[in-house]
């Protein structure tokens, strides 16, 4: 079968969406994530032998007519979407858009938003045929076996013969007469090393050079290894909605083998990243995984996520394997909130990884979230005075965005403290965060104001720029990634006559 696989245009007019992003948003560091989950998708319908297109406007820069030209020259009989809160209208009336243009074409969307709301989703518009509800890479795989075994154009008109179909693929929700139908679950992917390379699908489908993440040198590439996650944060978006919160891993010879391709197929990159909500949830999986490229001589640098109880052994291990980069979440420096948000990890810990970064010689790229449970501004305050402790190469300061599917959407709307009623409005108009949230003592506004005021704070004091200027000195390798995100960057860091 003919399918495509599409990122959609969203805010094309203002920069790149990084849909694929936990935090969906025209990033102020220009930072444009791979549609990883969609590449995934491709590479197990190439697989069974489907003929398939993979579009990501939003990196290549399309807008709604390029796009909708691409894919009525392609005439696909399925086109998979993938969605996020911010931008579901805009996916969904895309969707509809291909339903006009090619009626007989089958349309799913997929996503966290979709499968947190999959009856909601159903009902913004009927030209929706289906949503996938969770991990979308076999539920796509089967939606396309029975497809091709049936007749489409009669299940885009016939609701009781779609229902015949469609009813017997789990993890699927789809308008019927008697309005939507959502299946039982499917079962989480056991067997993660039976999924084909993502970075095979990238060589082929799409131009490494598009995608930019500022912390990583440039170009580079990203890749999963584990789905799920060993920690129940309660604003993450993905382990809640997508994935599961059973922490499944690739072998560590499988990742290798992933690594050992990279190197010797795409010369040009220069950095792998590895995008599993927490890489280092089981430490022994993550130091086997060390020797196999120390053994086998894969030399090449890569980053990955973490959390700040990782070991220094474990640190020491990853530096000599390669890794340059470790990216986490400190989210407050307030005890009470890390409590309150299940992140299971005290103040004091957040010193000692750091200390312990030092020690090991790695870059850390920080994040801390503004309007979590039980803030205010003194927790703010104590929240930027330990960044200002802290040396982390990069940081980010944002507001906390409570996603559909998560346990913070359900705590902010039944606290009242949501001030958005329209998912669009989860961005600004230029397609940056917005503070979607109030606390008892600040407005949304004062929570981004702070996120604004912490990002100059950090980035312009003198100790940081001493830092960045010696880096670029004594690392001239990094001067190509510093230059690439400030000229984005550095515009937000100009005062906007806003108090904190």
């Amino acid at each position: 079968m003919k399918i495509v696989c599409l990122n959609p245009p969203f805010k094309t007019e203002h920069g790149r969406f990084s849909r694929t992003s936990r935090s969906p948003a025209v990033t102020k560091s220009g930072t444009i994530y791979y549609p990883i989950w969609l590449a995934y998708i491709v590479g197990i319908l190439e697989q069974d032998g489907h003929d398939v297109k993979l579009i990501d406007s939003c990196a290549y820069e399309y807008d709604l007519k390029k796009t909708l030209e691409i894919i009525s020259q392609f005439k696909p009989q399925i086109a998979i979407l993938d969605t996020s809160t911010p931008s579901i209208y805009s996916d969904v009336n895309i969707g509809a858009d291909i339903k006009k243009s090619l009626p007989q074409c089958f349309v799913l969307l997929m996503g966290t938003h979709p499968t947190a709301l999959p009856e909601e989703s159903l009902e913004l518009n009927h030209c929706i045929d289906a949503v996938a509800v969770g991990e979308a890479d076999y539920i796509v795989r089967d939606l396309a076996q029975k497809l091709s075994q049936s007749d489409i154009p009669k299940i885009c008109k016939d609701s009781e013969y779609r229902s015949s179909i469609l009813s017997s693929i789990d993890g699927l929700a789809y308008n019927s007469s008697n309005g939507v139908c959502i299946n039982k679950k499917r079962a989480l992917i056991e067997n993660l090393d039976e999924i084909p390379f993502v970075s095979k699908v990238y060589k082929k489908h799409l131009d490494v050079n598009r995608y930019f993440f500022a912390a990583s040198d440039y170009p580079e590439i990203q890749i999963m290894t584990a789905r799920g996650c060993v920690a129940k944060c309660s604003f993450c978006v993905y382990p809640q909605t997508i994935h599961g919160l059973k922490y499944r891993t690739r072998s560590a010879k499988n990742i290798a083998d992933e690594f050992e391709w990279i190197v010797n197929n795409l010369p040009q990159v220069r950095e792998i990243g590895i995008e599993d909500d927490t890489f280092t949830g089981a430490p022994k999986r993550v130091i086997d995984f060390c020797k196999e490229l120390i053994e086998r001589k894969i030399k090449i640098k890569w980053y990955c996520n973490v959390r700040v109880d990782l070991k220094y052994e474990v640190m020491q291990w990853m530096k000599k394997a390669g890794c340059v980069l470790l990216t986490v979440g400190y989210e407050s420096a307030d005890k009470d909130i890390l409590e309150a948000i299940s992140k299971r990890v005290a103040p004091e810990m957040i010193l000692e990884f750091s200390k312990n970064t030092q020690r090991a010689g790695l870059l850390v790229h920080g994040c801390f979230m503004a309007g979590n449970r039980k803030e205010t501004k003194e927790t703010l305050a104590k929240s930027l005075e330990l960044a200002l402790k802290l040396c982390d190469d990069t940081m980010q300061f944002f507001p906390l965005m409570v996603y559909p599917g998560t346990r913070d959407y359900d705590w902010a709307k039944k606290e009242g403290l949501l001030t958005v009623e329209n998912y669009s409005d989860y961005v600004t108009d230029d397609g940056n965060h917005n503070s979607v949230l109030k606390m008892p003592d600040m407005t949304s506004d004062e929570i981004r104001n702070w996120c604004d005021y912490a990002r100059r704070k950090y980035y312009l004091r003198p100790r940081y720029i001493w830092y960045k200027l010696l880096q670029q000195i004594l690392h001239p390798s990094q001067i190509r990634r510093t230059m690439k995100s400030a000229k984005r960057f550095i515009r937000y860091l100009i005062p906007r006559g806003q108090k904190c």
